[in-house]
């Protein structure tokens, strides 16, 4: 199966030369992007075996991603800086770590979820809208 989180990161580095002082000063940008797979039940696919780990694998690692949003997204509401920040728990995945800075540093984040209009579909419909509204809660410094 090709079930899985794709991470592809793009580093950009400007150099400024300033001539007169015979100085070059570096500004460096990353930008990440970051395709989930989506979560689902066992029991609705009925996944067996490697692929029932895989997903829950894939389950895991979305729900270190929802903790870590949700600490900083409370942290946001409540009005608090980055030093009386709480604890965030980033090191519970590789996604997290991955994303520590684009989640909780000083970085602009910009979420697409996809959903489906399907009444079928609803419960998941709705735990994807729940999630990107967390998201949008975090405020970064």
């Amino acid at each position: 199966s090709s079930r899985a989180h794709t991470l592809f990161t793009i580093m950009l580095t400007q150099t400024k030369v300033d001539m007169a002082a015979g100085k070059a000063m570096d500004k460096v940008s990353k930008i990440s992007l970051v395709d989930l797979a989506g979560s689902e039940r066992a029991s609705g696919t009925g996944a067996t075996g490697d692929r029932l780990k895989e997903g829950a694998a894939i389950n895991k690692s979305l729900s270190a991603l929802g903790n870590v949003i949700s600490a900083l997204a409370d942290g946001a509401l409540r009005g608090q800086t980055h030093a009386q920040k709480a604890f965030i728990p980033y090191r519970d995945s590789v996604l997290t770590w991955l994303l520590k800075e684009s989640l909780g540093g000083n970085a602009k984040t910009i979420m697409i979820a996809a959903l489906s209009p399907a009444d079928i579909n609803y419960e998941e419909t709705l735990s994807t809208l729940r999630y990107a509204d967390r998201a949008k809660q975090i405020k970064n410094a």
